[in-house]
């Protein structure tokens, strides 16, 4: 049997952002396959009989893997560089064959026994998760979910009771901490994916439950929208960079109705809601939507106009790599002349990064907490 620890020092998190601050296993990972293990002994060598949701880069997949001989674990991970991470790890340390992938939903958790979980940041994406599990596994389901102390909360033990009869905590260990969720409960309706009407913009908003900002109108969004009309006017194809529910790539395709719109999002929790919304809103057939990671599958120099409201975070941890990412590829994609309209936190200052990595950028408008900018491709300050 593979030693836990060779393979939890091995693990990466690439293709995600690396940097000295950023780690592919924490303490939390720890904890919940020391917490689960006497579940996941008991489960043996039987295949499909444990779920692991929302693992970071493989921890919990490849460690459960290796403690145990486990064979037939079912994964979902709504973010595709963990995905992709966990498939890379998996090659390094020889366990490809001991897991597969799936949506949330009945391939993922029929007949499954444990589920391992990485508790979301969003609420609203647990809720979904929970429902899930208590609606498709099995009757006698233990569900271990854990995270770091720090980004816990009360309100993530009454979400898990929604569907679940029992949820109790483990003792904390190195400022993490676990809950362990049993007894699901009887379902209704499936209570995602949720629907909310946008008046301001005529528009219906479609979000599962991972979606940020849900079904609705964040602020960024909302003030980059404001400068819709002079985004490159004779654009032809389109780039909503970081779709989320879909928003602005779909106000996009109803304001223009000769331009070709694609949206990407590494969420399949994203993706699936933008879709859904471009769907409601009767231009599903003008806008393409792709789960990938900062256009990394989009030609070069194949749009002309791409819209980004970058995050700042990466999983749990405060950090610019992703937005810088997101505008490296930017620049690439971008035919010479296209602009790049980004808003953005002003304490962020992208617009250096932006200058370098695009070309020209100005300030196109500042409220007290957004900055708008447009960059323009192959264009250059004199001083540059």
């Amino acid at each position: 049997m593979v030693e836990v620890e060779d393979v939890l020092s091995r693990l990466r998190r690439y293709p995600d952002v690396e940097a000295v601050n950023l780690y592919a296993v924490d303490a939390a990972d720890r904890l919940l396959l020391d917490v689960a293990a006497d579940s996941l002994a008991a489960v043996g060598d039987a295949p499909g009989r444990v779920a692991v949701i929302d693992d970071g880069y493989g921890a919990l997949t490849l460690g459960a893997i290796a403690a145990h001989g486990l064979r037939g674990v079912r994964v979902h991970q709504d973010l595709l560089t963990g995905e992709q991470a966990l498939a890379n790890n998996a090659r390094l340390v020889g366990l490809t064959d001991r897991y597969t992938v799936h949506d949330l939903g009945p391939e993922l958790l029929a007949d499954v026994r444990v589920v391992l979980l990485r508790l979301p940041r969003a609420l609203s994406g647990l809720a979904e998760i929970a429902d899930a599990i208590a609606r498709y596994a099995d009757p006698e389901v233990e569900v271990y979910a854990g995270g770091r102390d720090k980004y816990l909360t009360p309100a993530m033990n009454d979400v898990l009771a929604e569907s679940f009869g029992t949820v109790r905590a483990s003792r904390g260990r190195q400022k993490s901490r676990t809950l362990l969720a049993t007894e699901p409960k009887a379902v209704g309706d499936p209570p995602f994916p949720v629907r909310n009407r946008i008046d301001e913009l005529d528009l219906e908003v479609v979000a599962h439950g991972a979606a940020f900002s849900g079904p609705r109108l964040d602020i960024g969004t909302r003030y980059l929208l404001e400068f819709l009309k002079r985004m490159k006017p004779d654009a032809r194809e389109a780039v909503d960079l970081g779709c989320g529910t879909g928003i602005l790539a779909v106000s996009l395709a109803k304001a223009r109705p000769g331009l070709r719109v694609t949206a990407t999002d590494q969420s399949a929790a994203a993706v699936a809601s933008t879709r859904a919304t471009a769907a409601a809103n009767g231009v599903g057939d003008r806008v393409t939507v792709l789960r990938d990671d900062a256009m990394s599958n989009v030609p070069d120099n194949s749009a002309d106009l791409v819209l980004c409201n970058p995050p700042f975070h990466v999983g749990a941890a405060v950090h610019t790599g992703s937005a810088i990412k997101m505008f490296q590829q930017t620049g690439r994609v971008l035919r010479p002349g296209g602009e790049l309209w980004t808003v953005y936190n002003s304490h962020l200052n992208y617009r250096g990064v932006m200058a370098s990595m695009v070309g020209k950028t100005e300030v196109i408008g500042r409220n007290r907490k957004f900055t708008v900018t447009r960059s323009v491709r192959g264009l250059h300050d004199s001083a540059e």
